[in-house]
């Protein structure tokens, strides 16, 4: 049987604490024919009860952070990171500012707040500036300017704008963070508010008040800050604080994008919900967290009820879509309130009592990290593995097999089976099999003669947009390695299974993607072939202008520089993604190396004068660099610790992950006289990996090679020895 497009889709926009309980459910229990979709503009989530901890050093900033690509990944959910313009009500779809629109059956909004900037008069270096959200850059924009102060002053004067639980916490943690990193430097922090930690009683008020006091931190009560400028807040009641920075955690705002949506709201601008989590105005979208506000109720804005939320929404997104009655949320009248005191001890709150201590710390520290031990599991349930104990057979068939480039068949596989056919030549084939390249050229009527190519592959991700932007990239990248300027397009395209509805959602995300590059390239979309298949793969048909002499892998010459012009690892990455290895950091880095297009660095190796061009694609660098030096009857030495490896790669190589086709690109390790110090280092490693969308691979005279960032010199050609092409690592 084969996998079927489903017919249904949630989407949560944001993964805050609410909509991080869908992902975790979804892990455990998927719904039957229902895809999730989950946007955001970030990679990470992080835990807002850990920030307080983090800056007093009790947690590294990764215990604090959820990697919503390996969450989302080990559940089986889409993570999209891209920013959300609007809401088209008709249609139930999430516009986007470039991407298709996304249609869906339930919706549930989550992107919380900001802080608010009501009343107040901003004026001077926005820099010296900070709100606290987004969490996910707070303390690389905390630390740039702290850094940039400190370089030439030795104390620093910070405010903090905000009575609330987050600005209190801050103000206790903050100074220890600053005090650590910068010993010679004199810290004096200022907590500047209208009212201090309301909903909390008048014991805990007069704990807190005592404590800020000891820890040294002058505090304003009553005097909200109406102005801010360079160096200085002005308060209601007129008085003025110097200050070099200050931090903005005043009380919650809604973000700029719920204006965006049609939908009803409150004066504070979130969505208006009632008391199933339902706007009031639209069936198939929830508003939760800080974001929606239950009409007739009066809470807080504060992540205890998000969290609280999450099992009402997941079972409120299973009846929407199923079209059953919705249950209602009942907030608890009382919560237990713990505030980290930045010392080891924290001062807490429970139906009205008031307490304080390091077993008051430890009781947050308990429940904080039980918390994230919940999103920070990212074992995937569904992954399935060979084994050393199966037949290879078994194995072949049990082994999640790699997708993008990295499924192409082994390169003697191919060369073996084109042997056994009987290619007829033509005269209007210049460059073709007999000598085989990135493309073919053709020569008929015209002042130039034509190049074809075509690629293809299974989709390595679940970004459709994405996927189509690469695949197109991947295809147009042969002929920019011949010198040749492409001019239309053909699809090739293999759609899943399913909903008529669903296959054109596929389809339109794919097309959009691919045709944003192919007109950044000058191509023009001509036509295809579309059919139904097991998974979903794309690729095109290149024809492109040989409007100039091409270049091809046989144009190299002895002793010139061979040149890199993208980090390897993609096969890698990508096969670590598979079983939820790969890492938000090395996502980006992944994602940043698939939509470089190759275009820049061929017409600049070109226009230097380099012999040979090839790109590196599924037999790795060293497949493709043999190729270059057997068509050009060379040998080479490789400089492996010049060879660039995308980040986290050599962690993933050293813990023997690497992608399907690797083994395969071995056959080429007959030609390769590696030292035994080399064999299992990770840019030797690197060398069979499969790229998808690689980089160019070029031979270049010394004298002509000019600096390019990104292009990075490996190695040398170097004449050939008695026994053939060899590339020898060093």
């Amino acid at each position: 049987m084969h996998a079927a497009l489903p017919s249904k889709t949630i989407a949560l926009v944001g993964v805050g604490h609410t909509n991080a309980h869908i992902v975790r459910m979804w892990r455990m229990h998927p719904l039957p024919d229902t895809r999730l979709v989950c946007i955001s503009n970030f990679r990470k989530a992080t835990y807002s009860g850990m920030l307080p901890g983090v800056l007093a050093g009790s947690y590294s900033p990764e215990e604090m952070t959820i990697d919503l690509v390996r969450l989302c990944q080990t559940a089986g959910a889409e993570l999209i990171i891209d920013e959300v313009v609007g809401l088209n009500e008709q249609n139930n779809a999430l516009l986007f500012r470039e991407r298709p629109p996304i249609r869906f059956d339930a919706l549930s909004i989550g992107v919380g707040s900001v802080p608010s900037f009501e009343g107040v008069e901003v004026h001077g270096d926005r820099e010296r500036l900070l709100m606290i959200k987004p969490m996910q850059t707070f303390l690389k924009r905390l630390d740039k300017a702290v850094a940039s102060h400190t370089r030439e002053h030795t104390s620093l004067d910070i405010a903090i704008v905000g009575g609330g639980a987050g600005g209190t916490e801050v103000a206790f943690c903050l100074p220890q963070r600053l005090r650590t990193q910068y010993p010679q430097c004199q810290i004096n922090v200022h907590l500047v508010y209208g009212t201090l930690l309301p909903g909390f009683c008048e014991r805990t008020r007069e704990r807190v008040k005592r404590r800020l006091e000891e820890a040294g931190v002058s505090h304003y009560p009553s005097q909200r800050a109406k102005r801010i400028e360079s160096g200085q807040i002005t308060t209601t009641d007129g008085s003025q604080i110097s200050v070099d920075l200050t931090i903005w955690a005043t009380r919650a705002m809604a973000p700029t994008l719920l204006n965006k949506f049609d939908l009803p709201k409150d004066e504070r601008g979130f969505l208006e919900t009632d008391a199933t989590l339902k706007s009031t105005a639209n069936a198939q979208v929830f508003a939760v967290g800080d974001t929606g506000t239950i009409r007739s109720e009066s809470i807080a804005k504060a992540g205890v009820y998000a969290v609280r939320q999450g099992p009402v929404l997941w079972n409120n997104l299973q009846r929407s879509i199923n079209g059953l009655a919705l249950e209602e949320y009942k907030p608890q009248r009382s919560f237990l309130k713990l505030l980290n005191t930045g010392d080891g001890k924290a001062i807490g709150e429970y139906h009205g009592r008031s307490f304080d201590g390091t077993w008051a710390f430890r009781w947050k520290d308990h429940i904080d990290r039980k918390f994230m031990h919940m999103y920070q599991d990212y074992a995937s349930p569904m992954m399935s593995v060979a084994t050393s104990t199966d037949s290879p057979s078994d194995a072949l068939a049990t082994k999640m097999r790699c997708l993008g480039c990295g499924g192409k068949v082994g390169g003697s596989l191919l060369s073996r089976a084109l042997a056994n056919l009987d290619i007829q030549a033509s005269p209007e084939v210049l460059v073709g099999l007999n000598a085989p390249d990135d493309a073919a050229i053709l020569k008929l009527a015209g002042d130039h003669p034509i190049t074809v190519t075509t690629d293809f592959f299974a989709s390595p991700i679940s970004d459709h947009y994405l996927a189509g932007r690469i695949a197109a990239l991947n295809a147009l990248s042969d002929v920019w390695t011949m010198g040749a300027r492409p001019v239309a397009a053909l699809a090739i395209a293999i759609l899943p299974f399913g909903p008529e509805r669903a296959q054109e959602q596929v389809l339109t995300e794919l097309m959009a993607g691919s045709v944003q590059e192919l007109d950044a390239a000058g191509a023009t979309l001509v036509g295809g072939h579309t059919i139904e298949g097991p998974r979903t793969s794309f690729g095109f048909t290149i024809v492109a202008d040989q409007h100039r002499h091409p270049t091809t892998k046989a144009d190299a010459r002895a002793d010139q520089l061979l040149v890199l012009t993208k980090p390897l690892g993609s096969g890698v990455l990508l096969a670590a993604h598979m079983q939820s290895k790969c890492t938000a950091g090395s996502m980006k880095a992944l994602e940043r190396t698939l939509l470089q297009s190759n275009q820049p660095a061929a017409e600049s190796a070109l226009s230097a004068g380099a012999s040979a061009l090839t790109d590196v694609t599924g037999f790795g660098l060293a497949g493709h660099l043999l190729e270059m030096l057997t068509a050009s009857q060379l040998s080479a030495e490789l400089e492996l610790a010049s060879i660039p490896l995308i980040f986290g790669v050599d962690e993933l190589l050293s813990e023997g992950i690497e992608s399907t086709l690797a083994p395969a690109n071995r056959h080429v390790e007959v030609a390769i006289d590696v030292a035994p110090a080399h064999h299992a280092s990770s840019p030797y490693l690197a060398l069979f990996d499969p790229q998808t969308n690689g980089g160019i691979l070029y031979s270049i005279d010394a004298s002509r090679f000019v600096p390019v960032a990104g292009h990075h010199v490996i190695g040398r050609t170097t004449l050939p020895g008695e026994d053939g092409p060899r590339i020898r690592p060093i």
